[in-house]
């Protein structure tokens, strides 16, 4: 709607171009929001579980500029680089990081119509973008001619890849139950009074899985007690040893915004995204087109960005709570966890979901136990392949 809009007045090419621009625009703001906010809440959260006060001075009473003035004192040091260490590469590195933590925002839903970038396989596309990032830690450790850097690097490596198994397999369970690797379309069959429709309720393997998911999601933005690439007792500071100033600071940026990534995955595909699962918004929930301009959609899409916004900052103060609370595990530990433990449980609930609605419907004639049936959910996407194929191929259900 906005690109035709614009197209009309000034061309459809120069359109084109200030739509990704404003996109662009956004999406680094709430780059650089997230981590400032989320930096200033787990000092205030850390100081709480220590029985300290926190950040007091810069800011006011609460302290909230504490952030601000910690990214202009990083702006302000000398970008350093060790004199054994790949220059080129030791200096990209941090952007690589950065780029892949910023991709992701671009196919997460915010609310209802509000996505950069709009795709029937975003829970793919996400997963495919989130990789990369592995290959900046492993390009910093290895370029900066230091051996605590190049341990740290190999440690994160060997986390980030394992893990990333028993990722995907927590994210297809609630996939599988809907039948759509489309966020929206996820979403969207969520709506209900009191969260019944929420996936995390659906049967007992979704619930599950969602357990599994925010534990993995720990080891995969390196929290502890999954933080070993960075343990200080062993390897001062893992992969981060030898950066200083600004691209020190790009490595931090990008594990807050994958914190908000992860939890932002979680409310899309467990807890409901933009639903508060109260009801309140079928008095907004537009009865006619619900992609265009219209009053009803932008309050629908304001209420429903909060809703998700509160959401995820839920669930990233409990990776900050986690952290506070749980010693560090020792590296055997983190990858016995996930080749001994998690991987094993994530297959077992992949097929428990895989099995469990046709178990209950040949029980109780039903595919949930809880909420109306999400058979048709299923359909859906096979019903809308049909359409768009041409009408000499058949799609076999």
């Amino acid at each position: 709607m906005p690109l035709e809009f614009l197209s009309a007045l000034v061309g459809s090419r120069v359109a084109f171009f200030l739509i990704v621009g404003f996109h662009t625009a956004v999406l680094s703001g709430l780059l650089g929001f997230c981590p400032a906010f989320f930096i200033w809440l787990e000092r205030k959260v850390s100081a709480r579980i220590q029985d300290r006060l926190g950040p007091t001075r810069v800011g006011g009473r609460f302290g909230w500029a504490q952030s601000l003035a910690d990214g202009i004192k990083l702006i302000q040091k000398e970008d350093l680089a060790p004199a054994a260490s790949d220059r080129a590469m030791f200096q990209i590195a941090p952007y690589i990081v950065v780029a892949a933590a910023f991709s992701s925002l671009m196919v997460l839903p915010f609310a209802r119509g509000v996505v950069a970038v709009p795709s029937e396989l975003g829970a793919f596309l996400i997963l495919a973008i989130l990789s990369p990032g592995v290959v900046g830690v492993v390009l910093a450790g290895y370029a900066s001619g230091s051996k605590w850097s190049l341990f740290g690097a190999m440690r994160e490596a060997a986390q980030m890849v394992s893990y990333e198994i028993p990722l995907a397999l927590a994210m297809l369970v609630p996939l599988l139950t809907v039948g759509s690797l489309d966020f929206m379309q996820v979403v969207e069959l969520q709506a209900g009074f009191a969260g019944t429709q929420w996936l995390v309720f659906a049967n007992p393997f979704n619930f599950l899985a969602l357990i599994v998911f925010l534990t993995v999601s720990l080891a995969s933005v390196k929290r502890a007690p999954f933080d070993l690439a960075e343990a200080e007792s062993e390897l001062v500071a893992g992969f981060l040893t030898e950066y200083s100033g600004i691209r020190w600071s790009y490595f931090f940026l990008a594990e807050y915004t994958h914190m908000f990534t992860v939890s932002a995955i979680a409310v899309l595909l467990f807890l409901g995204g933009w639903w508060t699962g109260l009801g309140i918004e079928t008095w907004l929930d537009p009865v006619g087109p619900r992609d265009g301009w219209s009053v009803v959609n932008v309050l629908f899409a304001f209420l429903g960005l909060g809703v998700f916004l509160l959401k995820c900052s839920v669930l990233v103060m409990l990776q900050m709570l986690i952290r506070w609370t749980l010693p560090r595990l020792r590296i055997d530990q983190v990858m016995t966890t996930c080749l001994k433990y998690l991987l094993p449980i994530s297959c077992v609930l992949l097929l428990g979901a895989a099995t469990w609605p046709l178990v209950l419907a040949s029980l109780t004639g039903r595919t949930t136990l809880i909420g109306p049936p999400l058979g048709d959910a299923i359909k859906r996407p096979v019903s809308q392949l049909r359409a768009k194929l041409k009408p000499d191929v058949k799609v076999v259900v």
